[in-house]
């Protein structure tokens, strides 16, 4: 028999975030960076449903946040080039 999965496979935050389960451990810096990555598609996606959130609460902090700025840097620098 499987297993009802509790959380959402793709890391995105959220209500159903794998990161707020209980005894869950933080997000870090490479779920920031994820996070950061994917927030323009996750921004959109989350104007039409309120189970996906751009931005993880339950987080280790800076960390989390540098990888975050750093994905989203990376997002809009790889746009940037390809235009120029």
């Amino acid at each position: 028999m499987k297993k009802k999965q509790d959380h959402n496979i793709l890391w995105v935050a959220g209500p159903n975030s794998k990161f707020k389960l209980k005894g869950a451990k933080p997000a870090g810096f490479w779920v920031g960076l994820w996070h950061g990555i994917i927030a323009p598609l996750v921004f959109i996606i989350g104007l039409f449903t309120a189970n996906v959130k751009v931005y993880e609460t339950n987080n280790n902090g800076r960390w989390y946040d540098f990888g975050f700025l750093l994905g989203i840097g990376a997002f809009s620098g790889g746009a940037k080039k390809a235009t120029g």
